[in-house]
């Protein structure tokens, strides 16, 4: 097959080897598998954790974060990712797909939720673990941490203002967080209403994260688009999901590098986030088996950030590790990633009309699924930006 791109779309898909016109740059890609560009629905690009990541909120500035999250996003791009969801950080995020989008950095497509809308302690008040006088007055909902309905209205208006593409709301307690609790329920029902109806009203969905039961419940009734994580999910939950059409992001690479680094490397993390940590891989990924066997819509997502950028690709190792199929791993990161983000007619498979984002990797991925860790070829809007099979 011949994929002739023109500009930054696909102009045509012809049968056969076509033969090039003066002048056009052919890219033999005959001995590789030739794909759509990949989706992860879930990173952090601001950040990537080490022993220093607790201290970085008082040693680096928002100029230091943004700049950091430009190499993250070269390094994403360059697995073969032309597409990510952000889901959370300082705001950064925001100026590095601005400036992807005019060109002046290379990088996937971008959606970003700014800053993630947490209450206050929860997993998203980075000053929880701080001092009490080093933040004063304490963040309120124009930094994400809002209580009560109205204000969760105005943070999900403020991150939209700030120019979200979507909102992230965590509706219950994390791992990574200094707060104590990563399972029970941080938002109450009617918390969640007015931040899902508010973002419904603005034109942008809503992601939650979500590791225990109860909250992943309320967030489904309120109408999220996604459930992130979703490891200690409910059978019951799960057929609500299924029921309200939720999509499943379930992140099980970042799962299984925190529950390493707890278990095996001393001094990682604080003791607090050691224990919520241990033994979290084996649990998302049998969450990740029943809801592949309940027939949830799963969309594919890393958390990188949590793990370090442009490993992205371990994900399909996982994902086929805890049940599902080579095939269904694929799609989760093409056609239904892009179902998930809205943009199933602009990216998500090769046809003509839609965004030239196409990878290419040594081997078969329906056979091997790891030959997705051996990306050799990298095209996003028609710009090749990774490849050694490019002649004029």
């Amino acid at each position: 097959m011949t994929i002739v791109v023109e500009g930054d779309r696909i102009a045509r898909i012809e049968k056969g080897y076509v033969q090039p016109a003066a002048g056009e740059l052919v890219i033999d890609l005959k001995d590789k598998t030739v794909l759509p560009g990949l989706i992860d629905c879930h990173v952090h690009l601001e950040w990537e954790i080490s022993r220093q990541s607790y201290l970085e909120r008082y040693t680096l500035n928002d100029a230091d974060y943004a700049i950091r999250a430009s190499v993250f996003a070269r390094r994403t791009l360059q697995a073969g990712f032309t597409t990510v969801r952000d889901l959370g950080g300082r705001g950064a995020n925001i100026a590095v797909r601005n400036a992807i989008n005019q060109g002046w950095i290379p990088g996937p497509r971008i959606l970003t939720s700014g800053r993630i809308i947490s209450i206050t302690g929860g997993h998203g008040d980075a000053t929880t673990g701080s001092r009490w006088d080093l933040f004063d007055p304490p963040p309120g909902a124009e930094d994400g941490i809002a209580d009560g309905p109205d204000a969760c209205r105005q943070a999900v208006r403020t991150q939209v203002k700030r120019g979200a593409d979507l909102i992230k709301v965590t509706a219950t307690g994390g791992v990574l967080s200094l707060a104590r609790d990563g399972l029970l329920p941080h938002y109450a029902p009617d918390e969640l209403e007015a931040i899902v109806q508010t973002a419904h009203d603005l034109g942008v969905p809503v992601a939650a994260h979500a590791h225990g039961d109860e909250g992943m419940r309320r967030a489904v009734l309120a109408g999220v688009t996604s459930i992130e994580h979703g490891t200690f999910m409910s059978d019951t939950t799960m057929d609500l999901m299924l029921r309200n059409g939720t999509w499943y992001v379930p992140t099980l690479t970042a799962g299984w590098a925190v529950s390493d680094s707890a278990q095996y490397v001393d001094g990682f993390f604080p003791e607090q986030v050691r224990q919520k940590a241990l033994g979290i891989g084996p649990k998302i990924s049998a969450t990740l088996t029943r809801a592949y066997e309940r027939g949830l819509k799963i969309a594919f997502g890393t958390d990188a950030g949590v793990f370090p950028h442009g490993k992205n690709n371990l994900e399909f190792y996982f994902l086929t590790r805890a049940g599902m199929s080579n095939l269904d791993a694929l799609l989760s990161a093409t056609v239904h990633a892009a179902e998930m983000l809205r943009l199933e007619d602009q990216i998500g498979t090769l046809e003509p009309g839609k965004a030239a984002d196409i990878i290419a990797v040594e081997g078969d991925p329906l056979q091997d699924i790891r030959s997705m860790e051996k990306v050799r070829f990298v095209m996003r809007n028609g710009k090749v930006y990774k490849s050694s099979s490019a002649n004029d």
